[in-house]
């Protein structure tokens, strides 16, 4: 009967959605790295963190911020600066950039002091976790020698120092910094302005869940049309 046919559609019809939603988290979960913004971020799904794609904007872009060298290098009291004002700017629409973090103690990493964790292989760190996870680089050597087919995805990466937006807790004079020159983590005093670079990152992904949803309610609109031609 029809009420029997239309059960088994409402059935077929929730097995099919959750289908579809298995397969779009699927697809964003194999992802790590995905580019946005016509090439300018790149969102991580791994850490659900967005990427500048240029990995030394500061170079090309101060935005009014004094202190930064024609090669992108800055204290870290300048770096912070920069983020500021980028946020003020309301860059590529978003206001809440930010440097990357450091968290401690991290177990990951193959140098540890009571809670200070520096050294290789700090995967815990945002930056570590890039280099390590997503770029493929290898301790000891610079990125621009080891890298994986991710790299493509930005653009003037320096294999150098990049400053961490975590201080330095024993020390408040320091802040640790990352070094995509041999993938060392450790810190560095933070008025040191001709070492470090800034590389900016903002929580979350910069297309919003909404616009996924939707591709999944238009696939729900087709099922349902065809459950009403059942009926």
């Amino acid at each position: 009967n029809k009420r029997g046919q239309g059960e088994i559609m409402n059935m077929r019809t929730g097995v099919w959605a959750g289908t579809a939603l298995s397969l779009l988290l699927a697809s964003a979960a194999q992802a790590a790295l995905v580019s946005r913004l016509g090439g300018q971020a790149v969102y991580d799904t791994d850490r659900n963190i967005t990427w500048l794609a240029d990995a030394n904007l500061a170079a090309s872009n101060t935005f009014g911020v004094s202190g930064i060298t024609d090669t992108g290098q800055m204290s870290w009291t300048t770096a912070n600066e920069w983020t500021a004002a980028m946020n003020t700017a309301n860059y590529l629409g978003y206001s809440d950039w930010r440097l990357p973090t450091t968290p401690q103690p991290d177990p990951s990493c193959n140098g540890q002091v009571g809670r200070d964790s520096y050294g290789y292989y700090c995967t815990g760190s945002e930056m570590g976790h890039l280099f390590y996870g997503e770029l493929g680089g290898v301790a000891g050597y610079s990125i621009g020698m080891t890298y994986n087919d991710n790299f493509d995805l930005f653009s003037n990466v320096q294999a150098g120092l990049y400053w961490s937006g975590t201080s330095y807790a024993p020390i408040s004079a320091q802040a640790w910094r990352f070094s995509f020159g041999d993938g060392l983590q450790g810190p560095s005093l933070k008025y040191y302005a001709y070492a470090s670079r800034a590389w900016a990152v903002r929580p979350g992904d910069v297309i919003p869940l909404p616009g996924a949803l939707w591709l999944l309610g238009s696939a729900l609109g087709v099922l349902g049309a065809v459950r009403c031609k059942v009926q």
